[in-house]
């Protein structure tokens, strides 16, 4: 069955919807190669009609131009990309098609196709969500930043149980960003206020 990845880039108090003001003063070689290495894990790529629009808007460009980011973009134009929306559409990026069907039974076909080896969602948020919910996202990849937004669209939408999650690696970087991959998990138990008791204790 092929994994299903979310990469997002988060500020510290959970917003996933990214500014440039608070992002790219942090973007550096090591988030590079992290980026790098979320997109070699798929085949295919997972993506919200914005964040289409927003990568179609700029990556064939940069293809075209063969400037140093040319080897991205082009990786990025070969990928198969699936496109989530509710309107139809005509794609003139090379290898795009759209989602046919409900989500989350699209999605879960998409994961038992042989043929598909891995599948990256880059932002998206609303699928990301979506995916959450239903508990089809394997890997939670977070590129956490050390700074509070304050203001945008939070990765965590309130609904009726927590999320429990285990942290599969972890990796500080030199600008203070922090890169946590989480895989879904179970609560350690259990507990409540009198199980705690005891177990924090005064210094001196």
């Amino acid at each position: 069955m092929a994994k299903l990845i979310s990469t997002l880039f988060i500020s510290a108090d959970g917003v996933a919807e990214i500014d440039p003001e608070w992002h790219f003063p942090y973007f550096d070689e090591n988030m590079g190669r992290a980026v790098s290495e979320d997109y070699e894990t798929a085949d295919v790529l997972l993506i919200a009609r914005p964040t289409y629009d927003s990568f179609a808007g700029a990556w064939p460009e940069r293809e075209a131009a063969g400037g140093e980011d040319a080897p991205f973009a082009k990786q990025l134009g070969d990928i198969r990309k699936i496109v989530v929306s509710r309107q139809p559409r005509e794609f003139t990026w090379r290898n795009s098609e759209l989602l046919r069907g409900d989500l989350v039974e699209a999605v879960t076909a998409l994961k038992q196709d042989d043929g598909v080896r891995g599948i990256l969602i880059p932002g998206s948020l609303s699928v990301v969500q979506q995916l959450l919910a239903a508990g089809l996202i394997d890997e939670l990849r977070l590129l956490v930043h050390p700074v509070a937004a304050r203001k945008g669209r939070r990765l965590f939408d309130e609904g009726d149980r927590p999320y429990h999650l285990k942290v599969a690696a972890a990796e500080v970087f030199p600008t203070g960003t922090i890169r946590v991959i989480y895989t879904p998990g179970e609560a350690p138990g259990q507990a409540g206020y009198e199980d705690t008791k005891g177990k924090v204790t005064p210094e001196g």
